[in-house]
């Protein structure tokens, strides 16, 4: 357990002594405080921090006054800006996975893609009891005319659909050609795979998504996927469509007409579709971390960069900028910079204008990998990510170092001044997810290009990893056992049991 640094004056109740001479009772020191919790410590893999700064950029440990006053930080730790008891676990699976994507359905079950490859496919796994246990739900083999299942994936993607509580499964096939199927009942049917060609070559890195749009002439939302080229300069390509997913446009241009041959990166983050009927998707212009952003359901785009101060890291993950929607109509996006650290930004006006970036990385991470968010309620966050403390290759040792762990990082307000961050490690450092010394600047493992995070309808977030230390690359799903709810009333969630190492199926 880690022990808190408390000024007695500030987060003690001051004892009232009987009297000074032997004999005499003594009244026993209780303490208080706003990290003080009745479910216990604080857990060695939770952390109450606050975000560091353009001109300060290191995490803050909010339990120790001390750094707080030496921050010059006035903490507000009220309203929805509260400290809850928190921690992480994660859950074993018994199904490899490579680039994990996972939807939540309103029914609160769990999909998560599972990797097969060529032949088979990549087939999606279902739990309806928080992750405990996991049943394979296909799509399976053709059975009759009106059925099948795409033969092969090499980017594997899955996304829910939450405004129709959909099962939208999307594949990418040798760079050329993908097909979209859908579920309408929890994965207990089908569809046929749908394709969605494209026009430029290659087709690679998919993303889709949905929003309610008044341009859609087949139900009430229109979906959109974004794809990369392979060029920067040509920048992404995007496509939507307005027949619930049956038929697509040609792709377009996912950037301003204006813009042409003047992009910077043709990869990009998930696409996010808000309530209100706009789109984003998060990519570098060439000025720095960026979000385009469509509002007449993905036929044209505009650029909005979040700043200069703070630009992108470059290696394998330069191109990656996670954006979210919250129910607000906030969009939440964030990246890892030059200094290998989680930035975060939101806008409160659709990517117009954009806040001082903030860094978020938990306290005492080193370098950090894959980034990916989701937003609830309006300003309530969660970001999610792979991190290191020590670096195992280092130490030539597993047991010398930390190795790379699962981070989720919680704001219950990211719009307060100073927004407190609860992070929690989903593993325990003797359990790494994988002991690659750079696993954050290659594709590693079953993490390949990215990993995903999203919110169940109860509050609680998941973050979707693969367990790469025994080398069977195992889907987990990691979560809060306890923590505060990022939907409805701001409360303590129903605690969840401990998993961990013991979870693990494969072998």
């Amino acid at each position: 357990m880690r022990t808190l640094t408390i000024i007695v004056g500030l987060l003690m109740i001051v004892p009232t002594l009987s009297g000074c001479f032997a004999g005499e009772k003594v009244e026993e020191i209780v303490e208080s405080g706003p990290f003080i919790f009745e479910e216990g410590e604080i857990s060695m893999t939770t952390w109450y921090h606050y975000p560091g700064t353009v001109s300060n950029p290191t995490a803050i440990d909010a339990t120790n006054i001390l750094a707080v006053t030496n921050a010059n930080i006035t903490t507000n730790l009220s309203g929805d800006n509260l400290p809850f008891y928190a921690s992480g676990t994660y859950y074993g699976t018994g199904w490899d996975t490579f680039e994990p994507t996972l939807g939540i359905t309103s029914s609160g079950a769990i999909f998560f893609t599972n990797y097969n490859g060529l032949g088979d496919g990549t087939h999606i796994i279902r739990s309806r009891d928080q992750g405990q246990t996991w049943e394979d739900v296909g799509p399976f083999g053709q059975v009759d005319d009106d059925s099948g299942q795409t033969p092969n994936s090499n980017d594997p993607y899955l996304y829910v659909d939450k405004f129709n509580d959909r099962l939208v499964k999307f594949d990418m096939h040798a760079l050329v050609s993908m097909f979209v199927e859908y579920s309408d009942d929890d994965g207990e049917s089908w569809s046929i795979p749908y394709p969605v060609e494209g026009y430029e070559l290659p087709q690679d890195h998919q993303s889709i998504a949905s929003m309610p749009h008044s341009n859609a002439l087949v139900g009430d939302v229109v979906y959109v996927y974004c794809i990369n080229t392979g060029s920067a300069a040509a920048g992404p390509m995007c496509s939507r469509s307005v027949t619930g997913g049956q038929s697509w446009d040609q792709q377009a241009l996912g950037f301003p007409v204006e813009s042409f041959g003047n992009q910077c990166s043709g990869l990009h983050g998930h696409v996010a579709g808000g309530s209100d009927g706009s789109i984003y998707r998060g990519n570098p212009s060439c000025e720095g971390p960026a979000v385009y952003r469509s509002l007449d359901g993905g036929f044209t785009w505009s650029e909005h960069t979040i700043t200069t101060e703070v630009q992108m890291q470059q290696g394998w993950h330069s191109h990656e900028v996670a954006t979210a929607v919250d129910e607000g109509g906030n969009v939440h996006a964030t990246w890892i910079s030059t200094d290998q650290m989680i930035w975060y930004a939101n806008s409160q006006d659709r990517g117009d204008s954009w806040s001082q970036p903030l860094m978020v990385s938990a306290p005492g991470i080193k370098e950090t990998g894959f980034p990916t968010i989701f937003a609830g309620d309006s300003g309530k966050v969660v970001i999610g990510y792979i991190g290191e403390m020590n670096d195992v290759a280092e130490n030539n040792t597993t047991s010398g170092g930390v190795g790379w762990g699962g981070y989720m990082a919680v704001m219950t307000d990211a719009f307060a001044e100073v927004p407190l961050i609860t992070s929690v490690a989903v593993n325990l450092p003797n359990d790494p997810l994988d002991v690659t010394g750079d696993c954050g600047n290659v594709r590693c493992g079953g993490f390949g290009d990215f990993i995903d995070v999203e919110i169940d309808d109860e509050g609680r977030p998941w973050i979707a990893l693969a367990h790469n230390a025994a080398g069977f690359e195992e889907a987990i799903i990691g979560t809060f056992t306890n923590g505060p709810a990022l939907y409805g009333e701001l409360m303590s969630l129903p605690e969840l049991p401990i998993g961990g190492n013991s979870t693990l199926k494969m072998s």
